[in-house]
């Protein structure tokens, strides 16, 4: 399943486990039978036959993946599903996020916002850490992440907000950043650029990246790798008691 489709379950049950599923981000399949469905008379298999077929119909249609364990997560397409490679004998690695990622995710996104100006970022951490939930897919937005790590540690992520408004739907919102040590390796360029090339095979036109004017490394960053200011909001952000300019920066696709 991509993040540009509709949600779009046939069957009131089908469509009760898909979301049950997406709002803890991964459940066992053990749990989520037990809680969604726990009127069966005495007696009956926990896999009643109609849960089982609803959750193959759900892996079938691409809505859902299970991982051997009995783990069910929400499914999303990512063509390959990571890269690895070597700069001044560091290894890393560089793949789509998993529910498992979050608190790696929201450990890098704290350390880098104390590092420098990045609200965009530290919305996103807010968010993860009130939902407990990375991924998300449902009828008003989709929430994708890919992950950079270093000896299974997370030390850089892009977050992309896919809005499912129609009016909308051509464009993403991201935010990319990589932990001070492993900066200059070129992880962060290896992280945009897997992500605008996953945001181009689900036909997005145009991805969007919010920066505190204070933060002219990442303007540098950006507008090395083609990405244009289109708009200035004067004094939108204020931290301590300082008034900040917020560049809105984008790339077409």
């Amino acid at each position: 399943m991509v993040l540009t489709e509709p949600i779009s379950i046939e069957g009131d049950e089908r469509a009760q486990i898909y979301e049950y599923v997406e709002a803890h981000g991964a459940v066992d399949r053990e749990r989520a039978r037990d809680e969604l469905f726990p009127a069966d008379p005495p007696g009956e298999p926990l896999y009643s036959r109609a849960y089982r077929h609803n959750v193959a119909l759900l892996k079938r249609d691409g809505y859902l993946e299970e991982d051997d364990d009995g783990t069910l997560r929400i499914a999303i397409d990512t063509e390959t599903d990571r890269e690895e490679f070597t700069i001044e004998d560091v290894d890393v690695t560089i793949r789509p996020a998993r529910q498992e990622d979050l608190s790696g995710i929201v450990g890098a996104m704290r350390q880098v916002v104390e590092e420098m100006t990045y609200i965009e970022a530290e919305t996103v951490a807010d968010e993860l850490d009130h939902e407990d939930v990375l991924l998300r897919h449902n009828e008003f937005e989709s929430r994708m992440f890919f992950v950079a790590t270093v000896e299974g540690d997370v030390v850089g992520w892009a977050h992309l907000h896919v809005p499912h408004l129609e009016k909308l739907s051509h464009t993403a919102e991201l935010t990319v950043g990589v932990l001070e040590g492993y900066r200059g390796l070129g992880i962060g360029s290896e992280l945009l650029d897997r992500t605008l090339e996953w945001v181009r095979s689900q036909d997005h036109e145009k991805v969007y990246q919010s920066v505190p004017s204070t933060n002219e490394a990442a303007i540098e960053f950006f507008e090395e790798r083609g990405w244009t200011t289109e708009a200035v909001r004067e004094d939108h952000y204020k931290l301590d008691e300082e008034y900040i300019d917020e560049v809105m920066m984008a790339i077409e696709l």
